[in-house]
C-alpha cells in the first residue's frame, strides 16, 4: 500500500510535470479544484470562470478544473491549495472551519434570513467581506467570493416535526465541529463522513440521514436511500471562492485585476443558477421518484428548532474565540438591517 507521504508526493510530482509541460506548450496553467462533482453548482462557477478568464486573456492563460475526488478529500484539496499546487479552489465553511474557526458563522443555524434575497445583500456587504478577508489572509489564502449554494435540505426515512424527531438520528454532517454542535442540539448522533461515502452509509442503513442542498442530493441520488426530504430553511449551503495567497499577491496588476473582474460577475450569475439548479433538481427528483415525501416545515415547527439551535451560538463563540463574537455580532447586525431595509 502506498504510504500517505508517498501519495502526496506523487500527487503534487503528477501535477507539477503537468504544469511544465503545459508551460512549454505556452499558456500559463491555473488549476481550480471543487468540492463538488461534474454538473453541480461549484461546476457551474468553475466552468463559467474557465470560460471567462480564457476568452479575456487571449489564449495566455489554461484553467483546468479537478472535479471532487480528483485530488482526494476537501480537507486534501485544501492542503494542496493552501501549499501552493493549485492556484484556486472552492472551500465550504463544513471544511475549512477545522482551519479558521471563525468562518463556521455561516453554518449557524436559524442566523441568516429565510429570504434569499436578504442573505444575499449581507454577504455582498462590503463590512463583511473585509472581516472574512482578513481571517482568510492569515492562513495564506485570498478570499474571492461568498455564495449560497442554496437551502440545505434534510434527507431522512422518518418525517421530522420537530427537534425530538431527530433524537437517536444517524445524521451525517460534514466535518466541523459546529455543525457536530448543531445536530447534537436537535438529539441526532452527528456522524462525520466524506462526501463520496455518503450514499453507501445510507444504503447500508450506517447513516439514517443528511443534509445537502437539492441539487447535491439529485446528482448524488441521495433521494434514492431516502424516503423524505425536509425543508427547514434552516441554513443555505455557502461556500467561498479561494485563491492562493502568495499566487494571487503575486499577478501582474493587469491579470489580477482580470481575476477580480471576473469573479465581480460571477456573483451575480451564481445567486440566479443555483435558484434554477435546485429547482429544476427538485422536479427530477420528483420524477425519478414519485412517492419521495417533501416536507415543509410550518411557522409554528421552525419556531421550535429556532429555540433548540440558540445554544449553538454559544458553542460557536467558544471555538472561535473573541474575534469569532465580533464577526457573529456584525451578521446579525446585518441581517438586522437588510431585513428592515425589505420590510
Amino acid at each position: 500500500m502506498v504510504s500517505k507521504a508517498g501519495f502526496w508526493l506523487s500527487l503534487v510530482a503528477v501535477v507539477w510535470l503537468a504544469g511544465c509541460a503545459q508551460q512549454r506548450q505556452g499558456p500559463e496553467t491555473w488549476r481550480f479544484a471543487i468540492e463538488e462533482t461534474r454538473g453541480s453548482v461549484q461546476d457551474a462557477y468553475a466552468r463559467r470562470f474557465k470560460e471567462l478568464i480564457e476568452e479575456k486573456a487571449g489564449g495566455q492563460v489554461r484553467v483546468k478544473i479537478y472535479p471532487y475526488g480528483a485530488l482526494g478529500t476537501s480537507d486534501q484539496t485544501t492542503e494542496l491549495l493552501y501549499n501552493g499546487t493549485l492556484q484556486f479552489a472552492m472551500a465550504s465553511p463544513g471544511h475549512l472551519g477545522k482551519l479558521i474557526p471563525e468562518v463556521q458563522v455561516l453554518l449557524l443555524h436559524y442566523l441568516f434570513s429565510a429570504d434569499q434575497a436578504v442573505n444575499r445583500q449581507v454577504l455582498e456587504d462590503p463590512e463583511l467581506k473585509q472581516a472574512f478577508d482578513e481571517l482568510y489572509a492569515e492562513k495564506g489564502f485570498q478570499l474571492l467570493s461568498i455564495y449560497s449554494e442554496g437551502w440545505q435540505v434534510w434527507t431522512t426515512n422518518e418525517p421530522i416535526h420537530k427537534p425530538s424527531d431527530f433524537q437517536g438520528v444517524k445524521f451525517r454532517v460534514m466535518t466541523s465541529p459546529l455543525l457536530l454542535a448543531a445536530y447534537q442540539a436537535y438529539g441526532a448522533s452527528s456522524t462525520p463522513l466524506p462526501y463520496g461515502e455518503v450514499y453507501s452509509a445510507l444504503q447500508l442503513k450506517m447513516i439514517d440521514g443528511q443534509v445537502n442542498p437539492i441539487f447535491a442530493i439529485q446528482e448524488m441520488s441521495f433521494y434514492e436511500v431516502c424516503d423524505y426530504l425536509i425543508f427547514a430553511r434552516q441554513a443555505q449551503f455557502f461556500t467561498t471562492a479561494v485563491a492562493n495567497r502568495k499566487f494571487y499577491q503575486g499577478l501582474t496588476p493587469e491579470r489580477r485585476q482580470l481575476v477580480d473582474d471576473v469573479i465581480a460577475q460571477l456573483h451575480g450569475e451564481i445567486f440566479e443558477l443555483q435558484k434554477r439548479y435546485n429547482q429544476e433538481r427538485l422536479e427530477q427528483i420528483k420524477e425519478a421518484r414519485p412517492d419521495v415525501q417533501v416536507v415543509r416545515l410550518t411557522p409554528e415547527e421552525r419556531a421550535r428548532f429556532i429555540e433548540a439551535s440558540k445554544p449553538v451560538r454559544q458553542r460557536y463563540v467558544e471555538l472561535a474565540g473573541p474575534r469569532g463574537e465580533k464577526l457573529l455580532e456584525l451578521v446579525v447586525r446585518l441581517v438586522d438591517e437588510a431585513q428592515s431595509s425589505r420590510d
